[in-house]
């Protein structure tokens, strides 16, 4: 198995509900350092996973889109806590369908899985890995 992995960060601001979030229920800020990473079985002709360039690029939109927000108040998570999980999650979607728009070069057919993680802090990660 061959891996790529390209870096981007996001800032956002949100709120969780339930006691286990203890004062994490109240609007906070949160900065995260985002590691995608494309597996694939076999490099393709060129000897690659898929084009850096373009994948570093898709993943700066996505992180674009959701920079400097209160997911709070995006449809996108309406009814769910924005954990770093459910984020991870998200991420790792809108990389797949870009994937399958053919934004990142190569077939989705021929990328095994997609990690997100995401670094909250130098103690902390949580992640998220998808099939495309």
């Amino acid at each position: 198995m061959f891996t790529v992995t390209v870096r981007d960060h996001l800032m956002v601001a949100h709120s969780l509900r339930g006691e286990a979030f203890g004062p994490a229920q109240r609007l906070h800020g949160a900065t995260y350092v985002i590691d995608a990473t494309f597996h694939a079985a076999d490099l393709d002709d060129n000897g690659i996973v898929l084009d850096i360039g373009l994948a570093s690029a898709e993943l700066h939109r996505i992180a674009e889109g959701l920079s400097y927000r209160n997911l709070d108040d995006e449809p996108a998570f309406a009814g769910q806590n924005t954990t770093t999980e459910v984020l991870a999650q998200a991420i790792a979607d809108r990389l797949a369908d870009r994937l399958h728009a053919g934004a990142l070069g190569r077939p989705a057919s021929e990328i095994a899985r997609i990690g997100v993680t995401l670094h909250e802090s130098p103690v902390a990660s949580a992640g998220y890995e998808r099939e495309p």
